[in-house]
């Protein structure tokens, strides 16, 4: 038995979609059959889940077979420039009986902004920012996707350069990178999915270690030879050949040390956030901007000490909020209570939709945040419920989502709309049957 649910959980990985909703259909019947101890149930909830089509361990199937086993309550997925994953995850949300929020990720320019020149949320550029569509009605996957096509192939032109800047600095190494035999194939782009800088440093790990194999020989290369600013951990972790995420956390250092050597400045491959906003209004999804906030010890591990927008937040709300943002969205796990609670009252300040997103790109992540236990963060919980009520409502019409005019006359209150919407949410899925 062990090894059929082993089987089964390796399968929701595999190649065709079919397979891995057929391999989650099984585990949900093992688990209905009492074959498989189904996991305690909580309140928690993620918005901002990675799968394969961007970068992540996991398929969209396997995401959510993640995070029903974690306990969430609700999961979404939320990929860089594709919904290329989407109808797949609503599918395992509906076989798991898990409620599930779909939404997609994407760098937007900031420039003809009162932010032009800053470091936003982007580690590497600025005048560029991370901005989320969250709740996209069903009925729209398809008018999203086409949106973003262009950028994807803008992207790709740009990771091919970048692909030669890691070859000028491994050539002397012998390693070599070919972005059609090596980075492609550690994506779903010929499904639909994006490429990003992670999948680069990810094929640059699989070669390293390939090269010099793991453990010690290759720690000393990239500590003596490379001269990498390496942490206790992560030398911990590159030493244990053994180590099952070895090729990740090995990821994350490069993510960390090396992008700024290769990095070229994304440009046209970035939508004006204006054109984003008009593209989340059409298709009645909710717009937020991804707070990051100040980054001490990255979360993520991919990640430098930082600063970003904490040094002018007030300039920042009132950007956004004049831009037509309707939400924010932040992990509560990343930053630090006077940091939220700025951010939350700033929130208020501007009638802004607070919704909880932890970014799971990385299997030593866990899907569950821990912060939510805090009483402080039930809003998270609530809004989340609305989000899922405001997707399944404007997936039959737009003009029933959450903020379409119709609505916002109705419930002129973000508080109100929230309870109602909330409300529609747990019924939509039976919660608390």
């Amino acid at each position: 038995m062990g090894r059929d649910k082993t089987e089964l959980v390796e399968a929701l990985n595999h190649d065709n979609v079919v397979m891995r909703l057929e391999s989650l259909e099984k585990l949900m019947g093992k688990i209905r059959a009492g074959e498989v101890e189904s996991p305690v149930r909580g309140d928690f909830v993620n918005n901002h889940i990675h799968t394969t089509y961007s970068f992540s361990p996991y398929s969209p199937a396997k995401a959510v077979w993640m995070a029903y086993n974690a306990g969430l309550a609700t999961a979404g997925i939320m990929d860089h420039d594709s919904v290329g994953g989407a109808r797949e995850f609503i599918e395992a949300g509906r076989i798991a009986g898990l409620a599930t929020t779909i939404g997609v990720e994407c760098r937007a320019d900031f420039s003809g902004t009162p932010l032009n020149g800053r470091r936003i949320n982007n580690p590497d550029q600025n005048s560029v920012a991370y901005i989320a569509l969250h709740g996209i009605p069903h009925t729209q996957i398809d008018r999203v996707r086409d949106f973003f096509a262009p950028c994807v192939g803008k992207r790709n032109l740009r990771n091919c350069r970048m692909v030669d800047k890691i070859n000028r600095l491994f050539n002397p190494y012998g390693i070599a990178l070919d972005f059609e035999k090596d980075v492609a194939p550690v994506s779903r782009s010929s499904e639909g999915g994006s490429i990003t800088e992670r999948h680069l440093m990810f094929a640059l790990s699989h070669k390293l270690v390939e090269k010099f194999g793991r453990g010690r020989r290759l720690f000393s290369f990239l500590k003596n030879t490379l001269e990498l600013d390496i942490s206790p951990k992560i030398e911990k972790y590159l030493s244990d050949s053994d180590n099952a995420f070895y090729e990740y956390d090995l990821l994350g250092l490069l993510k960390s040390e090396l992008i700024s050597s290769i990095y070229i400045d994304a440009s046209d491959e970035c939508p004006n956030v204006k054109d984003v906003l008009e593209l989340s209004k059409k298709t009645g999804s909710i717009a937020a901007y991804a707070y990051l906030g100040d980054v001490g010890e990255s979360v993520t591990g991919d990640k430098k000490s930082q600063k970003f927008e904490d040094d002018y937040i007030e300039l920042l709300f009132e950007v956004i909020a004049d831009l037509g943002f309707e939400a924010v969205t932040y992990m509560p796990s990343r930053n630090s209570m006077p940091q939220l609670e700025k951010v939350r009252a700033l929130c208020e300040r501007y009638g802004l939709f607070q919704i909880s997103g932890e970014d799971i790109n990385s299997p030593r992540q866990p899907f569950v945040c821990e912060a939510l236990k805090n009483s402080a963060f039930q809003n998270l919980i609530d809004s989340t419920w609305a989000l899922i009520g405001h997707e399944a409502e404007a997936t039959e019409d737009l003009e029933k989502g959450m903020f379409s005019g119709r609505t916002v006359r109705k419930y002129p209150t973000l508080e109100e709309r929230i309870r109602v919407y909330s409300e529609i949410g747990k019924r939509a899925i039976g919660y608390g049957r």
